[in-house]
């Protein structure tokens, strides 16, 4: 077997249904994570797990917003989508994350959901749940790489376990190669450059895998 085949042959264990819980939080201006949200419920669901797709409180007073056509239809897009809370994070065994580039770092709404969870840090409630993130931005070099590692950073803080996609399948080549967590770029549009629908998907199934390895490590 050569070195190509051993780095993107699926695991067995990816062909099993799971058990796990996912949470999918996103905070979405645009629509673009919203999507990414969506498309890795679906590839979680099929990889067998119990998903919620849950969005970050909004921060921006609601005059901002309706000044912004495109915003304001992404609100109402997403009304009825749960608002993540401390109980979502303490059901879940895996998060997935979802989150605008802005000026390299994560969107202040996911920041101020992180800020809020200290009480579940200080019970150890965060240790070991297994973290993934994925990020957008308005050119190919506008901090998406930056943005996932800075919540990833925040991620080591809560004693998470990071799943991040690697190399671990072709399709990431096709959405740009980025090892941290799918990323993509948005034009003046908003319509998505790359295609990376099958990347998200890859990720969230190899979330629930990890999840998976570490619910059984821990029976």
């Amino acid at each position: 077997m050569g070195f190509l085949d051993k780095l993107f042959r699926k695991s067995k264990e990816m062909d099993h249904m799971s058990n796990v819980k996912l949470a999918v939080v996103f905070y979405s201006m645009g629509g673009t994570n919203y999507q990414l949200a969506k498309w890795a419920a679906e590839g979680a669901k099929e990889a067998g797990a119990d998903v919620k797709v849950l969005k970050v409180q909004e921060l921006a007073p609601q005059s901002v917003i309706e000044g912004n056509e495109i915003w304001k239809a992404t609100v109402d897009a997403t009304k009825d989508i749960p608002v993540v809370t401390s109980e979502d994070i303490e059901w879940a065994d895996a998060i997935i994350f979802s989150t605008p580039t802005r000026f390299g770092n994560m969107a202040s709404q996911m920041k101020q959901f992180l800020d809020t969870q200290g009480g579940l840090w200080a019970n150890g409630k965060t240790v070991n749940k297994v973290v993934s993130a994925m990020s957008s931005a308005q050119n190919p070099h506008g901090g998406q790489e930056a943005t996932i590692l800075s919540l990833y950073t925040s991620m080591m803080h809560w004693g998470a376990i990071i799943a991040s996609p690697g190399y671990t399948d072709p399709v990431l080549f096709g959405a740009g190669g980025n090892p941290y967590g799918t990323s993509v770029t948005v034009d003046q549009d908003g319509k998505m450059i790359e295609d990376v629908e099958a990347a998200v998907k890859h990720q969230a199934k190899r979330t629930v895998t990890v999840a998976e390895w570490v619910k059984k490590g821990n029976q």
